[in-house]
């Protein structure tokens, strides 16, 4: 895949997807305030395949919740240590489908739901995205040093890595 190339086959943009987030476990949630700005915030992803789908578990009273019954265009960002980078766009939805929150239930959620997984304030939050966007890079050092440097010599014709856009 060269850069900038756009995957056509949802199979295998999910695949590539999946495969750049599953070992990030934060992504930055941005919602669109009332006033029309934009206000992010880290969100722990939910242990869950990715399948063109993203959750999470947060509060029913809270600004993000509120934010996205006005409007549920939302965006995702990823980003780790290995130089990898995926932004999503998508539509969010809210439930309180307790079968599922008792199924993502882990036990350090108390610092935020004292009353555990029963806690009545706890809702799923789901991101159906809709279009994603990634840039990945070696892990190694090295590679990348070496790809920069002939990036440089070939006065930016050749590229760092991968970067695509998906449309889910």
């Amino acid at each position: 895949m060269s850069a900038g190339e756009e995957i056509e086959n949802r199979e295998e943009a999910i695949d590539k997807i999946a495969g750049l987030i599953k070992d990030i476990h934060v992504a930055m949630l941005t919602t669109i305030h009332a006033d029309g700005t934009l206000h992010s915030r880290p969100m722990a992803t939910q242990n869950t395949p990715f399948n063109g789908e993203v959750v999470f578990l947060t509060a029913e009273h809270s600004g993000k919740v509120d934010e996205i019954k006005q409007d549920a265009e939302v965006g995702l960002c990823y980003s780790d240590a290995k130089h990898a980078f995926v932004t999503m766009r998508g539509r969010a939805t809210l439930s309180d489908d307790r079968a599922l929150i008792a199924a993502l239930w882990n036990p350090l959620y108390k610092a935020w739901f004292p009353e555990g997984e029963s806690d009545p304030n706890i809702r799923v939050l789901r991101v159906k995205v809709e279009q994603a966007e990634f840039w990945n890079a070696p892990a190694s050092a090295v590679m990348r040093k070496v790809q920069v440097l002939t990036r440089a010599a070939t006065g930016g014709k050749t590229p760092v890595g991968e970067h695509a856009q998906v449309s889910l």
